[in-house]
């Protein structure tokens, strides 16, 4: 099943944040997604508002454009910290990251 596929089945909005704890600044998230992660002057990730503002409260969370689905689920497998989360925003069940089930 391909990852577009995986969405549709869960079917729900979904969102990411990021364990700043856990972070190891290696960036590949910014690499893999841009447009939803950013390096903080402080070396450690964080995920961006639509807006494009970077959200530095802990435990904040960002939606995850569908376009970009993907790309951050490829972030959250190939984190080194394994600090990306993906959730369902209807029941804040962990879908990607370590958390998932």
């Amino acid at each position: 099943m391909s990852v577009q596929q995986e969405a549709e089945v869960v079917g729900e909005a979904l969102e990411v944040w990021i364990d700043q704890d856990l972070c190891t600044g290696d960036g590949i998230c910014v690499q893999y997604a841009p447009e939803v992660f950013e390096l903080d002057i402080d070396g450690l990730a964080y995920v961006k508002s639509p807006q494009d503002e970077l959200l530095q409260a802990k435990g904040a969370t960002t939606p995850v454009p569908l376009p970009l689905l993907t790309d951050v689920i490829d972030s959250a497998k190939e984190c080194p910290g394994e600090c990306i989360h993906v959730r369902r925003v209807s029941d804040s069940a962990e879908v990607y990251g370590p958390d998932a089930g």
